[in-house]
């Protein structure tokens, strides 16, 4: 009898024992099927955060943006979680919270969520641009077609020329001309009706001001290794992008509400529409 209940206590305890041992380290899968994504800076990572009662709770950080990807979560976190944040953080962060730039968010209906930029980057359905060829900084008449200002001189007057969504702190606006498949930037800007970021020093601008309170810039001068300034315009793609911030990357970040192809025909201090750019919103599901 005393053997018997011996042999029964040891089975009552291993079966605690290996219970607890599942409630301690339990874990489940979240998986993300997200498109749009492109490769950031060395200097940054992409996080996943689920929200459970308010609070963020990390999925895990990741650079490769090849889809699906699988994430152990434990299930207590994962069955309570109202919501998914993905953000954009420095690759070396000691900060436990998510950073101000969030890129997809979504609440989860059942076990998936669908995220999307849409709200949390910004509505780029309205967004609209014009732009200007000249170039103000060198004082004079020459090299007209060899700067671009996005603003709008119909009136003959400058005044904004660019319709876009305020962002929020974790974002900048960037505009580009892509010169013989090379992006050079004209610079970062948060206010569409003032100089951009480096209006002050720039090293391809002129000698003579910082143009216009607009954000735009002058190829004038210091081109790319590759390049060449002044060079007429004509030809190329302008693009304004949504850029991380901060950012390392040389190259426009994957959001690129406008787009234009200046043309070739196009005269100096003319105003010019911008179109629809080739990626306005990113989205994807999160399935736990």
């Amino acid at each position: 009898m005393i053997k018997k209940m011996f042999l029964a206590v040891m089975v009552v305890s291993a079966l605690v024992s290996c219970t607890t041992g599942n409630i301690g380290n339990p874990s489940s899968n979240l998986t993300l099927r997200l498109s749009g994504l492109e490769p950031l800076g060395d200097d940054f990572v992409y996080e996943g955060w689920l929200i459970v009662n308010g609070a963020p709770v990390s999925t895990g950080v990741f650079s490769s943006v090849d889809f699906p990807q699988t994430f152990s979560v434990k299930p207590s976190t994962l069955h309570r979680a109202t919501k998914f944040v993905l953000s954009i953080e420095p690759a070396n962060d000691v900060d436990p919270a998510p950073s101000m730039t969030k890129i997809l968010v979504g609440d989860f209906t059942g076990n998936v969520a669908s995220v999307s930029s849409n709200g949390v980057v910004g509505d780029f359905s309205n967004a609209s641009g014009k732009y200007i060829l000249a170039t103000p900084t060198n004082g004079g008449d020459t090299d007209e077609l060899s700067g671009i200002w996005y603003l709008d001189l119909s009136s003959g007057t400058p005044e904004v020329g660019l319709d876009l969504p305020v962002l929020d702190g974790g974002w900048k606006y960037e505009g580009w001309v892509v010169i013989d498949g090379v992006p050079v930037s004209t610079g970062t800007f948060s206010d569409i009706a003032d100089f951009d970021d480096n209006a002050m020093t720039s090293p391809f601008k002129g000698d003579m001001g910082d143009g216009p309170a607009f954000p735009g810039e002058d190829f004038l001068q210091n081109a790319p290794s590759g390049l060449s300034f002044p060079l007429d315009l004509r030809g190329y793609a302008t693009v304004i992008s949504v850029e991380p911030y901060p950012d390392n990357s040389p190259a426009p970040f994957t959001l690129k509400p406008l787009l234009h192809i200046i043309p070739e025909n196009a005269d100096d201090h003319v105003t010019i529409p911008m179109e629809d750019g080739p990626l306005a919103d990113l989205t994807g599901t999160v399935v736990r």
